[in-house]
C-alpha cells in the first residue's frame, strides 16, 4: 500500500510551505511595526492610536503602508538603539573588567604616599597586579 502522502503532491507541499512562510513573515512584520510604533517618542497618542487601528482593521495593507511611510525612520531608530545598547555594554565591560595593572599599581602608590598602607603591603599589591 502507498503511503498517505501520495494524496498530497510535491508542488502542493511546496505551495503550503510558501504560504506558511508568508503568513509567518506577515505576523513578524505586524509585531515589528507595533514594537517600533510604541517605542517611538516623537509621535503622540492619537498618532499611535491611528496607526494601531489601521494595522488592526486592514492588517496587510496597514503594515505595508506603515513600512512605506516610516521605513527610513524605523531603520534609523533601530540603529540608534543598537548603538546605545553597544555603548552601554562597552561601559559595563570596562567597569566589570576593571583597570589594567598599571592603574592598580598607581592606586597602590597613592595609598603608599598617603600613608594608608605600608611598603610591604604596597609590594604585595604590586606583585598581585603584575601576576
Amino acid at each position: 500500500m502507498l503511503p498517505l502522502a501520495a494524496d498530497y503532491p510535491l508542488l502542493e507541499i511546496i505551495w503550503t510551505m510558501l504560504v506558511f512562510f508568508g503568513f509567518f513573515l506577515w505576523i513578524m512584520l505586524i509585531f515589528r511595526a507595533f514594537a517600533d510604533l510604541f517605542g517611538r517618542h516623537d509621535i503622540g497618542g492619537w498618532g499611535k492610536a491611528g496607526w494601531t487601528i489601521l494595522i488592526i482593521v486592514i492588517p496587510l495593507i496597514g503594515v505595508c503602508i506603515y513600512l512605506l511611510v516610516e521605513g527610513k525612520g524605523v531603520a534609523e531608530r533601530e540603529m540608534a538603539r543598537a548603538q546605545k545598547s553597544q555603548g552601554e555594554f562597552d561601559d559595563y565591560v570596562k567597569n566589570v573588567a576593571g583597570s589594567g595593572s598599571a592603574d592598580e599599581i598607581a592606586k597602590a602608590k597613592e595609598l603608599l604616599d598617603s600613608g594608608a598602607i605600608t611598603a610591604e603591603e604596597f609590594a604585595s599589591l604590586k606583585a598581585k597586579a603584575l601576576a
